[in-house]
């Protein structure tokens, strides 16, 4: 219950006037000298006006705030099963995908079969558009990666699934589809024609530079390509893209030495260059995991810096007097 009391004070009012209205109780005093007695009518209608308008002012108020109230959690819970449709629907769609075989060849298969055929199935399916293919098809392996991996490392720092930033994901898989898809698939081309036509370096051995170069070159380079894009994606200024650069720059290069050099033993020493990527993507969804978590941290310190200089104004000569 919410009592509202309005008083009008004029020097010739001083009639009371009480109206009730979903438990607001108004009460006006409305008074006329005799010498306007003509004008009761006009002006009780007018006060009586203006009484209900303060109602329906209030109740608009109150209902706004209600919603308010109301709508963050109902927002989190679309939020979250939006979230959760998405998850499944490309879980699904990757299950369909590895699973659909000719009915004709596999009826009769045992569970034994399947389990060993299934996958061969689709190894082949995935040599064929990668053969036909190779770029589109690494750039897709790596999207289906980036947002992986975000999507981990947004809950592995607690975040519900109802607080997921889909937009922080979408960058992120457009980073693994215009970025690391193709530029991976033309780094590894490089490097083994560097190795192999101008080093010629094939010595069993060959793995160990390779890797050196990866981690040394290849590894910062593309560690500063996600920042730049997720940085241009979010219409970060370029002193801010630059910062976060500097400032990611060599833990990112620490946390790849505990990772990359032993999985590299295998991307270079025993993998096809045609199929590194797919390995490298494997790995890749821990690593990304790392990366974005990274990058996130660096927006954050940015964020934060810029709240603090925004709070902390200076002191003008007319606030000191």
């Amino acid at each position: 219950m919410v009592d509202v009391s309005l008083s009008l004070k004029k020097a010739s009012l001083g009639v009371p006037v009480q109206a009730q209205s979903n438990g607001f109780t108004l009460n006006m005093a409305v008074g006329l000298g005799m010498d306007e007695q003509t004008e009761i009518p006009n002006k009780t209608e007018q006060l009586l006006q203006d009484q209900q308008d303060a109602i329906q002012a209030i109740q608009v108020e109150l209902t706004a705030t209600d919603y308010n109230d109301a709508s963050p959690t109902a927002t989190k819970n679309m939020d979250h099963y939006i979230n959760t449709a998405f998850i499944v629907g490309v879980l699904a769609l990757v299950a369909w995908k590895v699973m659909v075989i000719d009915g004709d060849i596999s009826r009769g298969w045992s569970i034994g079969e399947l389990a060993t055929r299934v996958p061969m199935a689709a190894w082949t399916s995935y040599s064929k558009v990668l053969a036909s293919d190779p770029i589109l098809t690494k750039a897709a392996t790596s999207a289906s990666v980036y947002t992986i991996g975000d999507i981990i490392a947004q809950r592995s720092t607690g975040t519900a699934m109802g607080d997921l930033d889909r937009m922080r994901t979408l960058r992120s898989m457009l980073a693994g589809l215009i970025g690391h898809g193709p530029m991976s698939h033309l780094w590894y081309h490089f490097s083994d024609n560097l190795f192999i036509n101008v080093l010629h370096c094939t010595a069993w051995w060959s793995f160990v530079p390779k890797i050196l170069i990866d981690q040394t070159l290849w590894g910062p380079i593309w560690n500063n390509s996600y920042i730049i894009m997720l940085g241009l994606m979010k219409r970060d200024s370029i002193g801010t893209v630059w910062d976060d650069m500097k400032r990611t720059t060599f833990p990112l290069f620490v946390s790849g030495l505990k990772l990359w050099p032993l999985a590299h033993c295998v991307t270079y020493g025993l993998i096809p260059t045609e199929n590194r990527l797919l390995w490298v993507d494997l790995v890749e969804i821990v690593w990304v995991t790392i990366l974005a978590q990274t990058a996130a941290e660096a927006a954050e310190h940015h964020d934060g810096t810029k709240a603090a200089e925004a709070v902390v104004e200076p002191v003008g000569a007319d606030q000191l007097q």
